[in-house]
């Protein structure tokens, strides 16, 4: 049986929740993010909590740790698509050239000619310097 997300993380809410109170302070975040490989100085994890403490408690209540979690994967997202982008722009230039992402496509089996890809720029050029920047690059993956 597949658990929904959300039953997911309560699982682990409570595992991490040594006191049982409902809530996870600043050191119990800490550990429930090393545990799962990560790493979070306590300072770190103070501002975390302070950022997500909705009800200003100086405790994470589940609604606060799900949205850390939440958050942490559109990090993850930011992360990915950094990577993409880098193997579409040309020579670190920091853009995305109608060059560029001839090349890119035709290295995955699409063959476009320069003014496919100029036009495909064009609709996602915000600034209209006929490339594409990573802001740009990020609002056309969404």
């Amino acid at each position: 049986m597949v658990m929904d997300k959300l039953s997911q993380y309560e699982r682990v809410f409570n595992h991490f929740d040594e006191n049982g109170d409902g809530k996870i302070s600043a050191s119990e975040l800490k550990q429930c993010v090393e545990a799962v490989g990560g790493e979070l100085s306590t300072e770190e994890a103070e501002v975390a909590v302070t950022l997500l403490d909705l009800d200003g408690d100086g405790l994470l209540g589940l609604d606060d740790f799900v949205r850390f979690v939440e958050g942490g994967e559109e990090e993850e997202k930011v992360n990915d698509l950094r990577e993409a982008f880098k193997m579409y722009e040309m020579d670190g230039s920091g853009c995305i050239t109608p060059k560029s992402l001839k090349r890119m496509l035709s290295r995955l089996g699409e063959s476009r000619s320069i003014d496919d890809c100029k036009f495909m720029i064009s609709r996602f050029d915000l600034n209209g310097d006929g490339v594409l920047n990573f802001d740009e690059f990020r609002v056309m993956m969404l």
